[in-house]
């Protein structure tokens, strides 16, 4: 019904954050350092392609409309609350899902290229 409006709505908050993040960092002619905001844009990837996927495959099936109130269930309120309650359970957990992929990705990413620095500082920068 509306279970990707919550990844959406994560998505614009994160896209934010990530465009203050690169604001900031460029007004002070730095790098940002926080391997999180640094790799925050695989969050923004996921989140905004997983969403209109799954907003695509709501239109298909006709639960999005281009008239008010958009989405079908929102027209009576019985039918709300289920779509709210959707929202609340699927729509949190596919959210909390894909970020916490997000955070074991920037884990491994950060742990191999520890590895690889290592490796190369080891070797004289030959491998």
């Amino acid at each position: 019904m509306a279970c990707f409006v919550v990844p959406a709505a994560e998505a614009v908050v994160t896209t934010i954050v990530k465009k203050n993040a690169d604001k900031k960092a460029d007004s002070k002619k730095t790098e940002i350092r926080n391997p999180f905001l640094r790799r925050m844009n695989w969050l923004n990837n996921m989140l905004w392609g997983g969403s209109a996927l799954l907003a695509f495959e709501h239109v298909w099936h006709g639960e999005v409309v281009p008239w008010f109130p958009f989405l079908t269930n929102a027209a009576d309120p019985i039918s709300a609350a289920g779509m709210l309650r959707e929202m609340a359970t699927s729509g949190v957990a596919m959210a909390a899902l894909v970020t916490a992929a997000w955070v074991f990705t920037v884990f491994a990413s950060g742990m191999l290229e520890k590895r690889t620095e290592n490796l190369s500082a080891e070797t004289g920068g030959k491998r």
